[in-house]
């Protein structure tokens, strides 16, 4: 009995360390886009910082785009929204908590 309680506590230890590594703090760098368009835009003969700023005003997140991936950035707070907007379409290094395929922006600033 006390042998499968321990497995199970241990079970239970392991899938915690899991979840928490799962939504670690991280800081990535790519280009600054929208959820919609990801890395090809769709709006024809507009630049790609004025499509991520139409489409973010249409209802989309702003995107973090790296290599192939593309990352749904996540954030209420105004003056890194404002950030984001300044800065779409350029190489950035984006801070905070990756869950999956969404980072919760904790910092933004424009990649050297």
């Amino acid at each position: 009995m006390k042998t499968k309680r321990l497995n199970k506590a241990g079970l239970a230890v392991l899938l915690m360390a899991a979840t928490v590594a799962s939504a670690a703090t991280k800081s990535l760098t790519g280009k600054v886009s929208d959820s919609m368009c990801g890395a090809e835009h769709m709006e024809p003969g507009v630049k790609p910082s004025e499509c991520t700023r139409i489409c973010v005003g249409k209802g989309s997140k702003y995107a973090l785009v790296v290599g192939t991936k593309v990352y749904t950035l996540d954030s209420n707070d105004k003056a890194t929204l404002d950030q984001l907007s300044n800065l779409a379409g350029t190489k950035v290094r984006v801070s905070g908590t990756v869950k999956g395929d969404e980072i919760e922006v904790s910092s933004v600033a424009a990649a050297k």
